[in-house]
């Protein structure tokens, strides 16, 4: 397919253009047209032989660090060539892009700084954020946006964060073909309380304590009014807020603009996913499973309520469905009688006596599913997986906190702990275990295989809305990409290499629930997969005229 020459840069202003920039791969007559003619090595290169040769580089480097600002730096350059690396070679690249790398790269973002990406607002630029935006050379379809207070299990990062913004539209991208013209990475600098980075000296964001109360809900206000004043379609989606502020920001604006949250609502559906997984393997239903947490936060509640949601679809009485559900926080489990909590937490304060911790609340209350989201490492204890093993012919087992050192327990520990009986899921990834004469493969319950494939699906019908409806939409589609073979060796979700196929079809069922339910602006195709399709990226390199 060729692209016309109108509006393409020319000469080096075209070589930093990483949405046009194709290096060496620039064609004889391309050179010519575009005025590249010396300012080039003279062997034209193909895209499959600059991968080769920056996957033998990038595979030559020790440091998984190291390989991430390697990564940085290709997609500043040439994002055409970026995305082929990671599509073309997912299992491998995405651990660098995202978790559990992405963490480490967030505390030390200011000591590997090359060039920014995305655009940083802080609480000084309070009455000009409009301005502030216009400044954004593309037409933004969607905003990630985050203000670093709760970066993944690691805690406030400050202006730091914004490697959760970039890395999760990276996955848009690779995952789902979101045009990478259409991503814009936010961080909203509302200082930080964490006193290593305000005396790092090479910390990026602004030496001051995070603003909080009404100055804190006006900055976030003025954000959100001047985006959809600026970007009148965009959808914007929160990432690593604080619980205290994540799930108030949602309820203000859920109704009132397409947003949504990824660690309440994407989190949620990719677990209630490997669920529905794990059902097809122990032949039962929701109603039959009892589900203990550990944590109580925006995953755990987030995950709790889409359990209900699903179970009510599937005629359950929702005070019944919540009766399913417990979270044990780190006062100990989550009852009626305990004073001072949380909104989140009260529809799932059930009546049962005080229990000091997990390992009691799991004997007391004997469940057929436990779901770590505390981001407390090992906390699945051999006692744990025991007790679990001890009350269950197959336990279901999440350890879901990311990064990898905050993950409540290993793959290994998970089947060694059961005799190789848990029906297990991960957040950070981890390599196939061999137990009892089979290989057993882990697969990741990565908020990749969904949040991607719902920003696909809004934009391909114009979603005025992101409800949960649609994220039990892709909770079911995801499961019903789980094949017999997967299941067989302990996969709860598809392969990684797949996800494209997956998002698709995400999108698709998502675009379906914006039409059935009046959500969707733009005309819908005959043929809805045609019309997802056409929102496609591909990242081989376009021929200019």
């Amino acid at each position: 397919m060729k692209t016309s020459l109108a509006g393409t840069p020319h000469g080096v202003q075209l070589l930093h253009d990483p949405l046009r920039n194709k290096g060496t791969a620039f064609t004889e007559v391309e050179r010519d047209a575009l005025g590249l003619r010396g300012l080039l090595p003279p062997h034209v290169h193909s895209q499959d032989e600059q991968m080769a040769r920056f996957l033998a580089s990038l595979r030559g480097i020790a440091d998984p660090l190291e390989k991430f600002v390697a990564l940085c730096s290709l997609h500043d350059r040439n994002e055409a060539l970026f995305f082929r690396v990671v599509c073309d070679n997912v299992d491998e690249i995405m651990p660098l892009i995202y978790t559990p790398t992405v963490g480490l790269a967030c505390q030390r973002y200011g000591h590997i700084f090359q060039r920014p990406r995305g655009m940083f607002i802080g609480v000084n630029d309070r009455g000009r954020i409009a301005d502030i935006l216009r400044n954004w050379p593309l037409k933004a379809g969607i905003i990630v946006v985050t203000d670093g207070e709760r970066i993944l299990g690691l805690g406030d990062q400050g202006a730091n964060g914004m490697g959760i913004p970039v890395g999760k539209l990276s996955l848009y991208t690779a995952c789902a073909g979101v045009n990478p013209a259409l991503c814009l990475p936010v961080t909203l600098d509302m200082g930080t309380n964490n006193e290593t980075l305000l005396n790092d000296p090479y910390y990026v964001g602004l030496r001051r304590h995070r603003v909080t109360g009404p100055a804190y809900d006006e900055l976030i206000d003025e954000f959100i009014t001047a985006a959809r004043e600026v970007f009148p379609d965009v959808i914007i989606q929160f990432e690593d807020f604080a619980n205290h502020n994540a799930f108030r920001l949602l309820e203000r604006y859920r109704n009132r603009i397409c947003t949504f949250n990824d660690d309440i609502q994407g989190t949620a559906s990719v677990a209630v996913a490997g669920v529905l997984s794990a059902l097809r393997v122990k032949g039962t239903k929701l109603a039959d499973e009892k589900f203990l947490f550990l944590g109580a936060g925006e995953a755990a509640t987030g995950i709790a309520d889409l359990l209900v949601a699903a179970m009510v679809a599937q005629g359950v009485d929702a005070a019944e469905a919540r009766q399913h559900c417990w979270l044990v926080d780190s006062k100990g489990l989550v009852v009626k009688s305990r004073e001072g909590l949380a909104a989140q937490k009260l529809p799932y304060a059930h009546e049962h006596a005080q229990v000091a911790d997990f390992l009691s609340a799991l004997k007391a209350l004997q469940p057929t599913a436990i779901i770590g989201v505390a981001a407390v490492g090992g906390t699945f204890t051999p006692e744990v997986l025991r007790a679990m093993a001890d009350g269950n012919q197959r336990p279901i087992v999440f350890a879901l906190s990311n990064p990898t050192s905050k993950a409540e327990c290993t793959a290994e520990q998970a089947y060694q702990g059961t005799d190789g009986r848990a029906l297990f899921a991960c957040g950070s990834p981890f390599l196939p275990v061999q137990y009892g004469g089979k290989t057993l493969v882990p697969r990741q319950g990565n908020n990749c295989y969904i949040f991607p494939g719902v920003g696909l699906g809004a934009i391909a019908c114009g979603a005025t809305r992101i409800t949960d409806e649609m994220f039990l939409a892709a909770a079911h589609t995801l499961a019903s990409q789980v094949t017999a073979a997967d299941l067989d060796q302990g996969s709860l979700f598809p392969p990684l290499a797949n996800i494209r196929e997956v998002s698709a079809r995400i999108a698709v069922a998502v675009a379906e629930v914006a039409y059935q339910r009046g959500l969707a602006a733009k005309p819908r195709s005959d043929d809805l997969r045609a019309q997802v399709q056409a929102h496609v990226f591909d990242p081989h390199y376009p021929a200019y005229a």
